[in-house]
């Protein structure tokens, strides 16, 4: 259990949480969800104690692990693997006791204690962890500094997974993934056994994960029962009626305030009304309606061009001659399609949005696009291109010089960045806010096909809903690359695979989508670089062939423990009780000593057979 009791923080000297009480209890998970800027992440450096409350008190059970992503991504000559492996701790240092070489009653207890935290297996589940997040075998052997800043922050976030901490504390957790990737990690957090507390602005997440909402408003807390969607409801409920109470008071105020107007000044009324000011002044003060600032987006209309939009004639397309990344790409583009591009990163769905953006030309065959055809091309790169000095007002000026002020101005309103906004300086803009100004400068040469690249990473709930209605309403074609299921699902109705070099029509539903990655078959399609099934057959034997071997050594060194304290003649005679029980344990060592040495001698004769080039028989043939 964790209490937090009257914390209040205040930064700049301004009350961002006041008196905050809480208490969380183990085995839940909590998603915790507000506006921008309402203080969740800062309630998470609380609870990680990197930042100490002006006031208040919190309480967290010393023998309670609280596990988050580092924010130093790993680096170096380390794999994947080994970075993931070594979060680990205890089992480390059990291993290396071993390397020691300590005597055989230490020995027992350090392999005890091996098999109890499944050491055995910690290699193959730090691998199916790294699987899931889009590591192929051959990625997850690679140094890490072959890889991007992006694709660390998954070893980080797959460390702190293997190391399934009594808490586990996520900010934002598929804002750096992919869909596919997103949906594995979905998976896994609603089966994660300990409690959890997720900050997101991902509804499809935090309905599917968590079991309770926790929303953080005006530096106060409320917790509420339920997915993301029940708690909607309850407050909306709660707002109305809120709205309802505050309209019944108001009405007795007015109606009270009208009697003492009238009658103060009466000798025969004085009394009354006095006594109906004393009520006034001690009628309950209701908590005030939160009136939520409404986000919209309002996208210009395009040129109306006959069609088709784009048409690929067996296109090729990649950074290297000679080497595409696409090949044989047949496809036509019409005003009406709605078409979201699917695929784990790395199979090239940004590299055909730049090819449709004409970022990128082909390498082969060719591409027919409408004479006037206009094309909006969204990137998160393009928010870090922003000139950090200069302000949302003069970025649009300074790409339309024809717009006058009033113009720009409300060209910034129809995305939300309307008022004072349009004047702050870009560096003081939130993530989501610059994501606002990056569609408000697309959207200048009102686009006949807008493509969209991972555009919710830094949008929050209300933006996201605002973004929805706005690609539904819009007039032109749209190709969308998101690991968001609710914007896919409630604005695409063309499904094309990104897979093995190819761009197709992908034969089922988002729901069938879904249930391909996660049987892990989507996966198989990214590797590039496809194994023998030999080779691949023989890692795996190898690795369980070690595993069994240090098993039947733990097994061993458990039992010979056991067998030495039954040589004490004293529990014969005095201790009848542990006697039973140890006998116990020999009958059940025994029995797994002898499943254990079974499952290697099984595992090695297979590797010898294929070593000798014989294959090897099915449990099912044997």
């Amino acid at each position: 259990m964790i209490k937090l009791t009257n914390i209040t923080v205040r930064i700049a000297g301004r009350k961002l949480i006041e008196n905050l009480t809480v208490t969380l209890n183990e085995g839940h998970h909590y998603g915790l969800v507000g506006r921008n800027g309402t203080g969740k992440s800062t309630l998470f450096k609380i609870l990680l104690k990197t930042l100490h409350p002006d006031e208040g008190q919190l309480e967290i059970p010393a023998r309670v692990r609280i596990g988050h992503v580092a924010q130093e991504v790993p680096s170096g000559s380390m794999t994947p693997l080994e970075a993931v492996m070594a979060a680990d701790q205890e089992r480390l240092q059990l291993m290396a006791r071993l390397e020691e070489g300590s005597e055989p009653e230490k020995m027992a207890d350090i392999y005890d204690r091996l098999i109890a935290i499944d050491a055995f297996s910690a290699e193959s589940r730090a691998s199916e962890i790294l699987a899931g997040l889009g590591f192929s075998e051959h990625m997850q052997n690679e140094p890490l500094s072959s890889f991007s800043g992006g694709w660390r922050m998954r070893v980080a976030l797959a460390a702190l997974l293997f190391s399934k901490p009594d808490w586990l504390l996520l900010d934002e957790p598929t804002n750096h993934l992919d869909l596919e990737a997103s949906l594995w990690l979905e998976d896994y957090l609603k089966g994660y056994p300990h409690s959890l507390l997720i900050i997101s602005h991902d509804r499809h997440l935090l309905n599917n994960v968590c079991d309770r909402i926790l929303f953080l408003q005006q530096g106060t807390i409320k917790l509420y029962g339920g997915n993301y969607d029940t708690f909607e409801k309850t407050w909306q409920a709660q707002q109305e009626t809120l709205k309802a109470q505050h309209a019944k008071q108001e009405a007795q105020r007015k109606h009270m305030m009208a009697f003492v107007n009238r009658f103060r000044a009466k000798a025969t009324k004085a009394k009354q009304a006095q006594s109906r000011l004393k009520a006034l002044e001690k009628m309950e003060k209701l908590p005030d309606i939160v009136y939520d600032p409404e986000i919209k987006f309002d996208f210009p209309e395009p040129e109306k061009l006959s069609p088709p939009l784009i048409v690929l004639d067996d296109v090729s397309v990649g950074y290297t001659p000679n080497l595409p990344i696409l090949k044989g790409l047949s496809q036509r583009i019409d005003e009406d399609d709605r078409i979201a591009l699917l695929g784990a990163n790395g199979n090239g769905k940004s590299t055909f949005a730049k090819l449709i953006a004409g970022r990128l030309s082909p390498q082969k065959g060719e591409i027919r696009r409408s004479g006037k055809l206009k094309v909006g091309y969204f990137a998160q790169h393009q928010v870090e291109e922003f000139d950090e000095k200069a302000t949302a007002f003069e970025h649009v000026i300074r790409k339309a010089s024809n717009f006058s002020p009033t113009t720009a101005r409300g060209h910034l309103g129809r995305f939300g960045l309307s008022g004072t906004k349009a004047d702050v300086l870009v560096k003081n803009l939130s993530g989501g806010e610059k994501a606002r100004l990056n569609l408000a400068l697309i959207f200048l040469e009102k686009p006949n096909i807008l493509i969209l690249d991972e555009p919710t990473n830094h949008l929050d709930m209300d933006s996201r809903q605002a973004l929805m209605v706005a690609l539904n309403d819009f007039k032109g074609a749209v190709i969308l690359i998101t690991h968001d299921w609710d914007l896919l699902a409630s604005t695409m109705d063309r499904l094309w695979l990104v897979a093995n070099q190819k761009v197709e029509p992908f034969e089922g539903d988002l729901e069938d989508y879904r249930r391909l990655v996660l049987k892990g078959e989507e996966r198989a399609l990214k590797s590039q670089k496809q194994k023998s099934p030999k080779k691949e057959m023989t890692t795996e034997l190898k690795k369980a062939a070690h595993e069994a071997k240090l098993k039947v050594e733990g097994l061993t060194a458990s039992l010979q423990k056991v067998r030495e304290e039954l040589t004490n003649p004293e529990l014969y005679h005095h201790h009848a009780e542990s006697l039973t029980q140890l006998l116990k344990q020999e009958r059940q060592l025994e029995k797994e000593l002898i499943l254990a040495e079974e499952e290697w001698l099984r595992a090695e004769e297979a590797l010898e057979k294929i070593n000798e080039g014989e294959g090897i028989e099915t449990k099912e043939g044997r």
